[in-house]
């Protein structure tokens, strides 16, 4: 009998109900234009190989987590490698979006993110708030020009 036969149509039903949001994490970490966020879509196939690789370990557990903490790993690996990107968050150094996408988008708790980021709780909310601070500066000036 054939192991994978009763997970491939399980990790398919998965993909299809996650990867859009899972691809959104990824154009916002990589601050990429939607059309054209090819470093986002590496990302995110690879995180989904290697979701799909441990797939039957994961029963209990959340895939959708699973793949996104593969999707941050993947990004924070080679974050310094990626042209700077155009999306909103560009502005932004790599760790402070990594942080903004869990904590803001994502809603992961500050522990949890922590935990996952390999920070202390105090770090991560360091970040996040220098993160906001210099959104809300990238914003000021084009706000004031209308």
């Amino acid at each position: 009998m054939d192991r994978r036969a009763g997970r491939d149509p399980e990790f398919e039903a998965f993909v299809a109900g996650a990867a859009g949001r899972l691809l959104h994490v990824a154009v916002l970490l990589t601050a990429e234009h939607p059309a054209r966020a090819y470093a986002a879509h590496r990302i995110l196939a690879g995180a989904l190989a290697r979701t799909y690789a441990h797939w039957e370990r994961l029963r209990g557990d959340d895939p959708y987590d699973h793949t996104r903490q593969e999707v941050c790993a993947a990004y924070a690996r080679t974050a310094r490698r990626l042209p700077a990107g155009t999306g909103i968050l560009a502005p932004l150094s790599p760790a402070q979006r990594l942080v903004l996408v869990m904590r803001v988008y994502e809603g992961v708790a500050e522990e949890v993110t922590a935990a996952q980021l390999g920070l202390a709780p105090e770090r991560v909310e360091a970040l996040r708030n220098r993160a906001v601070a210099a959104l809300r500066e990238a914003v000021r000036p084009a706000a004031g020009a209308a």
